[in-house]
């Protein structure tokens, strides 16, 4: 016979004036967390009470009810109870729903802890379709925040959830996708792209969230973009542009989805600001461009303005703000104890001082009517504007001897021997062939002539920013050509052009970026705007410019000869081999100097077999395999992210790992110690890079010299 199953009995509801009611000491929540007393209180005010407390019995010593009952579970919802009793918004004596426990085995504290545990958060994507539900409902975001006690960036990020394709929400249903990929879907309200690039990344390794958003949003365009910067993302939104946002990550002001409306918002305005720029301040012409290559004023005389005079009323300003500044400055060194309010006001005297400083050139009104200028966009979005250019055919004629005609051109960079000295895109009227990379392909293949090229222009732009901060090396580069010349007629060759031609590098994008190109159009302009404006003159102020400011001038010109730039139709092997020795003298190397891969400046521009080689170089073998499936250009991307911090350097920018000859080389002339060049530290740069090699640093010999051309401005 079949043994019968006993039946489950459940305990029994009954309504308990609250006043009978005591909260138990066996609750298990000690700690405070979600929703606070205080909105518990609202909610259960506007919608009553959801779910009755757990309570049991309280007996006396022979094991009587009292007719008082403890609450070891729902103790927030008593706390939330008693608040409104005490703001007498609820009776003392109001029935309070409970589910009544009498003579039950288990323990107060066991109640308290299941009904804790066993209970689950709600899913976000049932919590979306509850808010989506109340939203048709005709409850406003605000509205449905304030009722549940939330955010409205979460009710909003929530509803965002509507933007992602069914598909994909039924895979996160099903848990085969997690939250945070969900959320990286959502910036976009494309359900056929979302669904392209979930298709990409299932054959994958790569599934995080922030490369979902980089597929997403790969033909976009950053709201900090300069472009959009300059023309202001209202101006865009209104003629008829798209911004993508994400509200789940910090997404700097999101994407603008219409490249080609940017550009043509951008052309529109610049060349409207160069119209008004021209106009108002009477140049000849202006052109305008997003940029301009590096070397775009080769050929071009420059004329520079001079800072308007300060006023008597400008200059009192002056002095007052810099006694006071100075008098702070000494009570914040002496003081034990920093003051945010000292650093503070000498933030604003500083800048005070520096507007004052900053005053714009004035240019004379003959020079302005027949030069111009370039206008472009600076990296912060910020129109630059470089001002007074001549070009030959503006030139006045003057009729000048053969050899005054030579000194009369101001632009350094002709080559006097008739060969091609400027690396550009043409040579004997041929052009030079640009990035050939092959089809991929597992064979490791030499690096085309074009990126090499490029490369070495780079190199070249800051090995030469290197040297003009060491006036010391400079000299001897300067020396060491002329002996060269002098004593030995063969095997002369110098990386130093001392004839004084400047190579040109309009070919390589982005050189002009670069902070050491920065660095040097800077210290260009400011001795441009000391040197007198007649070339008669020069002598006179090169006789009376002291050591230091002399020395500084020397070095930057020496700096604009220097031509370290392989190039496919002149190897230069001697030249290169001199650039090395300068570069090891300066303590030179491109990862201290900031370079890194990137895709636009070497990744993107070589096969497969050189990007996986690069990652195996500075990360190993397994980082590699993490990349070795994808395509070309996410393979690219990728290396880029993991390459970032490396050191890595492809071979054209490696300083050669062969010793320099040690020499007790003169010390700058305000360098006060006698100690010998530091060596670096090898364990600062990768093993590829430090092994078998004794590789200097005098970063900071170099920095403590660069004072030299403080000084000198």
């Amino acid at each position: 016979m079949a043994k019968a199953v006993q039946k489950i009995t459940l305990n029994r509801s009954e309504d308990i004036p609250f006043d009978k009611l005591e909260l138990s000491q066996s609750n298990v929540r000690k700690i405070k967390a979600g929703v606070s007393i205080e909105n518990l209180a609202e909610d259960i005010a506007r919608r009553k009470l959801l779910q009755s407390l757990s309570v049991r019995p309280i007996l006396d010593g022979d094991g009587k009810e009292t007719g008082r009952f403890d609450v070891p579970a729902g103790g927030r919802r008593y706390r939330a109870l008693e608040l409104l009793v005490s703001q007498k918004r609820m009776a003392m004596t109001e029935p309070v729903p409970c589910i009544v426990k009498r003579g039950d085995e288990l323990s107060a504290e066991d109640d308290s802890l299941a009904e804790n545990v066993q209970r689950v958060d709600l899913h976000p994507l049932d919590q979306y379709r509850a808010f989506q539900a109340l939203r048709e409902q005709g409850l406003g975001e605000d509205e449905i925040a304030a009722r549940f006690f939330v955010s409205v960036a979460t009710v909003r990020q929530r509803l965002r959830l509507a933007s992602v394709s069914p598909r994909l929400l039924d895979l996160y249903a099903g848990d085969e996708m997690r939250l945070e990929q969900i959320m990286a879907f959502s910036i976009t309200h494309d359900h056929v792209r979302q669904e392209q690039v979930w298709e990409t990344i299932s054959r994958q390794h790569v599934r995080d969230a922030y490369y979902i958003r980089r597929l997403l949003t790969e033909t976009t365009i950053r709201a900090g973009d300069r472009r959009a910067v300059y023309v202001g993302i209202e101006v865009y939104e209104a003629a008829g542009g798209i911004v993508m946002r994400d509200l789940f990550e910090q997404d700097n002001g999101g994407w603008l989805q219409d490249p080609a409306l940017l550009e043509q918002l951008v052309v529109e305005k610049l060349t409207a600001d160069a119209e008004t720029l021209k106009t108002e301040e009477g140049w000849k012409w202006v052109e305008a461009a997003f940029d301009f290559p590096y070397g775009h004023t080769s050929g071009l005389r420059r004329f520079h303005g001079k800072q308007r005079e300060l006023s008597e009323e400008e200059l009192s300003r002056h002095d007052a703000l810099k006694a006071e500044y100075d008098k702070l400055d000494a009570e914040y060194a002496r003081a034990e104890v920093s003051s945010d309010e000292i650093e503070r006001r000498l933030e604003e005297l500083g800048s005070e001082i520096d507007q004052l400083n900053d005053r714009p050139c004035v240019f004379d009104r003959q020079d302005v009517a027949g030069g111009g200028a370039f206008i472009s966009l600076a990296a912060n979005g910020e129109l630059q504007i470089e001002r007074g250019f001549v070009r030959p055919e503006d030139e006045l004629q003057v009729e000048t001897g053969g050899d005054d005609a030579e000194a009369a051109d101001g632009d350094i960079g002709d080559d006097v021997t008739g060969s091609p000295s400027v690396a550009g895109v043409s040579v004997n009227g041929k052009p030079v062939p640009g990035d050939q990379v092959e089809e991929e392909d597992d064979a490791l293949r030499p690096l085309s002539d074009r990126l090499v090229l490029d490369l070495t222009a780079t190199r070249t732009i800051a090995l030469r920013n290197a040297l003009a901060n060491d006036p010391v090396i400079a000299l001897v580069a300067v020396l060491h050509a002329f002996v060269l010349k002098t004593f030995y007629l063969y095997g002369s060759d110098s990386c130093l052009e001392l004839t004084l031609q400047s190579a040109k590098f309009s070919q390589t994008q982005g050189l002009g970026d670069t902070v050491w190109a920065k660095e040097i159009d800077q210290r260009h302009e400011a001795w441009g705007q000391d040197l007198p404006s007649n070339p008669d003159d020069l002598w006179a102020y090169l006789i009376v410019l002291d050591d230091v400011s002399r020395q500084a001038l020397l070095a930057h010109c020496a700096s604009m000869s220097v031509n370290a730039v392989i190039e496919p139709w002149n190897k230069r092997t001697r030249a290169i081999a001199h650039a090395e020795q300068v570069a090891r003298s300066v303590g030179f190397d491109m990862v201290d100097a900031g370079w890194a891969p990137t895709v636009d400046n070497y990744l993107g521009r070589v096969t497969k077999a050189h990007i996986l080689q690069a990652v195996r170089e500075a990360k190993g073998e397994q980082s590699a395999q993490l990349i070795d499936h994808l395509k070309k250009q996410d393979m690219a991307r990728e290396a880029e992210r993991l390459l970032d911090g490396s050191g890595w350097l492809p071979e054209p920018l490696r300083t050669s790992a062969e010793a320099a000859p040690s020499y007790n080389l003169p010390r700058a002339v305000d360098q006060a110690s006698d100690d010998g060049i530091s060596q670096a530290d090898s364990n600062d740069l990768p093993a590829f890079l430090t092994e078998d090699a004794d590789v200097g640093d005098r970063n900071q010999e170099a920095q403590h010299r660069a004072g030299h051309l403080d000084a000198a401005e």
